[in-house]
């Protein structure tokens, strides 16, 4: 087995074999015709060309590392799968109604633009981060590290599945190859040595102090009896109230021992790190905002569409029997079963216009996790040409699962009666690849940190029949999913 020294070697090594091999990069190649912007942009989006290698890696690194500068990073114990990526090879911010339409037409011109090199034939491509704020009108305050939309290409990509691994270098050109090597030395000189290193175990637990809670308890009672009555008028089926709880440690908080917990946590959970100007934005989620594959030979959108719908939620029980009868009540509740179809049927509405084929169960199942029981029904669905994921999750986001229905009404009202700017938080974010396939997870579950500070969310939905004080004990829950691995950060 090779040792972490002998790795960075054969892999600098197998970069040089393969630059040699390719056509000059300091020229630009001449692009194929770029289609129509669904959204003119003003003035030239800067669209360069993409180069894109793929190295297989000799084993499977045994995690992904936390590096200085810009990161992120999507494990899904369950599936076996790891993505991060490091640095910039290119990036484009967008904000405002238009955004996923700014960055998909990007995204369409780079598709053209990117082209990819798979020496080794390991089968991974090359990808980007796609990421949004919960409301596209929300302008990013001094404190904050994320913009409002971006579409972010790593200059070093990570990627592991099925027990097999590789990287991804990535840049633009034109560039001259003595630079282009030089900086791609650089990132595996960053990297490599980290992959094989040992994983920091867990620390003692540590006391976590709560500093701030926004709303209180009785500001929450408020809430709920505001949207009670709103609901009761008839200006609102469901709204989803959300609570934002800042806590301080003893220690600085280790993002990649916490990552490391919610992972042993959470293994049906998306675990997700977005890292950028010393802070992290940390989420645990279970579900999937969409996913797309286009199919072969398939350039304009298309292919097979998978959406969750997760709403009606309740504990977990300390016995095997008491689990299965909260499940059977759960199943059975009135209450969560009509919170529930309004997700599915708010789904079903957007994807009608863009997608044939609608699939959804007749009834929903239970997915369980270590803190709490959700009614969940996966939707499947086909879409149609021009359909592609970011059109997609323009129509589906926000959905009432995590906003309200009807969506316009819930979206005034909570811009009204919530207390705080929720940020990304219920925003979404995933991996998307140069075909446009890709997925997006809703942020849930999240924590944004910086040193030894956190700023925690968790919301519930209220529809007529919740009560106050049950919505708070499931908001309580939600969040000791991420204080529950924050205190061995």
């Amino acid at each position: 087995m090779l040792a972490p020294i002998d790795t960075l070697q054969y892999l600098k090594a197998r970069l040089d074999e393969a630059l040699d091999r390719l056509p000059p990069t300091d020229v630009e190649p001449t692009p194929e015709p770029a289609p129509q912007p669904v959204c003119p942009t003003d003035g030239d989006p800067a669209v360069r060309p993409l180069l894109s290698l793929v190295l297989a890696l000799p084993r499977r690194p045994t995690h992904a590392p936390q590096l200085d500068g810009a990161q992120f990073q999507f494990a899904h114990a369950q599936r076996g799968t790891l993505s991060a990526g490091y640095g910039h090879a290119a990036e484009w911010e967008a904000a405002g109604p238009q955004r996923l339409r700014r960055l998909g037409d990007i995204a369409r011109m780079l598709r053209r633009r990117w082209r990819r090199e798979d020496p080794d034939e390991t089968g991974f491509d090359a990808f980007a981060m796609l990421g949004f704020a919960a409301s596209p009108d929300a302008v990013p305050q001094i404190e904050d590290h994320l913009p409002n939309a971006i579409l972010w290409v790593p200059e070093i990509g990570l990627r592991s599945r099925d027990g097999e691994a590789a990287l991804v270098l990535s840049a633009t050109l034109p560039v001259a190859r003595a630079e282009l090597t030089a900086r791609w030395h650089a990132a595996l000189d960053r990297l490599v040595p980290q992959l094989y290193g040992p994983i920091d175990g867990p620390l003692m637990p540590a006391p976590l102090t709560r500093e701030f809670a926004e709303p209180n308890r009785a500001g929450w009672a408020t809430m709920v009896a505001d949207a009670l009555a709103e609901i009761r008028r008839g200006g609102l089926d469901k709204v989803v109230l959300s609570r934002r709880l800042d806590i301080s440690g003893p220690r600085h908080l280790d993002v990649g021992r916490l990552l490391a917990a919610l992972g042993c946590l959470f293994p049906s959970c998306q675990i997700i790190n977005l890292r950028r100007h010393g802070k992290s934005f940390v989420a645990a989620t279970p579900e999937r905002l969409l996913s797309q594959t286009v199919g072969q030979g398939m350039h304009q959108g298309g292919g097979q569409v998978a959406v969750d719908a997760i709403a009606g939620t309740a504990p977990r029980a300390q016995t095997a029997e008491d689990d299965q009868a909260l499940a059977r009540a759960l199943l059975h509740s009135e209450k969560n079963l009509r919170e529930h179809r309004f997700v599915i049927d708010a789904i079903r509405e957007a994807l009608s216009g863009c997608c044939d084929d609608i699939r959804s169960p007749a009834s929903p199942q239970v997915m369980q996790l270590s803190n709490a029981q959700h009614l969940w029904s996966p939707i499947e669905a086909r879409a149609r040409p021009g359909s592609d994921l970011f059109r997609l999750a323009e129509r589906l986001h926000p959905t009432p699962a995590t906003n309200g229905q009807p969506r316009a009404s819930a979206q005034e009202w909570l811009r009204v009666g919530e207390p705080f700017d929720r940020g990304w938080y219920t925003g979404a974010a995933g991996l998307i690849e140069p075909d446009l396939s890709g997925e997006l997870w809703v942020l849930l579950r999240c924590a944004r940190i910086c040193a030894n500070r956190a700023e925690l969310y968790a919301g519930c939905g209220i529809v007529a029949g919740s009560d106050a004080a049950a919505e708070w004990d499931e908001t309580e829950a939600k969040l000791t999913a991420m204080l529950s691995a924050l205190q061995y950060a």
